[in-house]
C-alpha cells in the first residue's frame, strides 16, 4: 500500500466556463479531463483511490469544512494502519529499520490525525455554541411578556 497525490481539478462547463471537480483525482486521471488545482493537493492511501484514479466517496468543495478534515482524519489514519500492517509482516531481524521507520512513520500520521480531530471537535463545539445562542435569541424575542 502507498501513499497517493490527489487533487480538485478545473474543467471546461458546456458554455466554455471552469468548473471545479467535485471530486480529487490522481494527475494521470485529471490529464484529459481538465487542470489540476495543485493548492488543493492531499495525500491518501491508495486504497482510498478507485481504478480510474478518482477519491473514492464525495468531499464536494462547497461541503462544509468539518467534512474535509474528517476526509483528511480518515486518510491519515488509513495511512498509518497501512504502514502498521507493512511493518508486521517484514523480519524483524532482517528489516529492523524498515520497520523502526513505518512505525515512525505511523506514529507521526496518528498524531496528525489527532491534531485534526482536535481541530474538528473545537469547530463543531464553536458551531453548536452559534446555534445555540441564537435559538436563545429567537426563543427570547418569541416569549410572551408580562407587566
Amino acid at each position: 500500500m502507498t501513499d497517493v497525490y490527489v487533487y480538485y481539478f478545473l474543467r471546461l462547463g458546456p458554455t466554455g466556463e471552469n468548473i471545479l471537480s467535485k471530486r480529487r483525482a490522481t494527475l494521470d486521471a485529471i490529464k484529459d479531463r481538465g487542470e489540476a488545482v495543485m493548492e488543493s493537493q492531499m495525500v491518501v492511501d491508495s486504497t482510498e483511490v478507485d481504478g480510474s484514479g478518482f477519491l473514492i466517496g464525495n468531499i464536494a468543495s462547497d461541503s462544509h469544512p468539518s467534512d474535509e478534515l474528517w476526509a483528511q482524519i480518515r486518510s491519515l489514519e488509513r495511512r498509518a494502519n497501512s504502514r502498521d500492517l507493512e511493518a508486521q509482516t517484514l523480519n524483524v531481524d532482517s528489516e529492523g529499520d524498515r520497520i523502526y521507520l513505518l512505525r515512525l512513520e505511523s506514529r507521526e500520521l496518528r498524531k496528525d490525525a489527532k491534531r485534526l480531530k482536535d481541530q474538528r471537535a473545537d469547530s463543531m463545539t464553536s458551531e453548536l455554541g452559534k446555534q445555540i445562542d441564537s435559538q436563545a435569541f429567537v426563543h427570547f424575542e418569541d416569549a410572551p411578556t408580562t407587566g
